[in-house]
């Protein structure tokens, strides 16, 4: 009557009562409970694919330093010290490639593709060109895959030991690696081969160009086949294989026209020279 504020009647209870109340009352539908697993699931695969981003990552790093190490293969005084170290590299790499395959246990592994393909690339890169500095060939993708087995025994602890306990069997992951992968990695291996070229005439060594002249044209031919019908990035290399062929193919002409004209410790500088012109006219950075 007097025109003042009128207090409701549940204004008297606290507001964490109402709340727990109007809880009780309404209870977690199934719809909500569904969106929640679908959450929890959804978490835990962005977790997993970070991880592998990073695994991808660190095994692009130790493979780039064990290509790296191989470049100084043409130079080394001994060369077998630096093929063993590039295999210890290489080790490395494969136990990180080991916490991928784990990782992948029980999943589709094409799901997560997109996260371990670089360091694959990377890695098929690095193999292939250990392996063609050892044999003069290229390495297949059903070797590649060989070496990606991993066996290990189980050591989970247990409490109480049973009388069986010794004969547990021992785990075995795995990771294939995709053709499309094994493809770009050799792609990519013909750049190194190219600078491989290059850095064997400036140490003298007048054969491995013209080998290596053959072997980029086998490769080039062999991509060629695949054309416009393999997966897009297999077609977008293929022309930086061809500029790397085309490079090679220069160190060899001017050493057959006039290889006898340049001294040998000249010729590095002439083969450099005209790559940086070759990169400038097809416009290359």
């Amino acid at each position: 009557g007097s025109g003042g504020f009128r207090k409701r009647k549940h204004d008297n209870f606290p507001h964490g009562q109402r709340r727990e109340e109007k809880e009780n009352v309404n209870p977690p539908s199934a719809l909500m409970t569904s969106f929640k697993s679908f959450q929890l699931e959804l978490d835990t695969r962005h977790d997993k694919y970070e991880r592998l981003v990073k695994l991808s990552r660190d095994i692009t790093i130790e493979s780039k330093r064990t290509i790296f190490l191989l470049h100084r293969f043409t130079s080394a005084p001994n060369g077998e010290e630096i093929l063993n170290e590039s295999e210890v590299k290489l080790d490395a790499v494969r136990r990180k490639i080991k916490q991928v395959a784990q990782e992948l246990i029980g999943e589709d592994m094409y799901q997560f593709h997109r996260a371990i393909s670089p360091g694959l690339q990377e890695y098929v890169e690095a193999v292939s060109f250990q392996y063609f500095i050892k044999t003069r060939s290229l390495i297949s993708v059903e070797e590649i895959n060989k070496q990606l087995i991993f066996t290990a025994e189980d050591r989970e602890e247990t409490t109480n030991m049973t009388s069986n306990s010794h004969d547990k069997e021992p785990h075995t992951w795995s990771l294939k690696v995709t053709p499309v992968d094994y493809l770009l990695g050799v792609a990519d291996l013909t750049g190194e081969l190219m600078r491989l070229c290059i850095s064997s005439v400036g140490n003298g060594d007048i054969d491995t160009p013209f080998e290596l002249s053959q072997f980029l044209r086998q490769i080039y031919d062999g991509f060629t086949f695949i054309g416009n019908t393999g997966p897009y990035e297999v077609s977008k290399k293929l022309y930086t294989l061809k500029q790397s062929l085309a490079k090679v193919e220069n160190a060899c002409y001017t050493l057959k026209v006039r290889g006898s004209e340049i001294p040998k410790h000249m010729l590095a500088d002439v083969f450099s020279t005209k790559t940086e012109l070759i990169d400038q006219e097809e416009g290359l950075p």
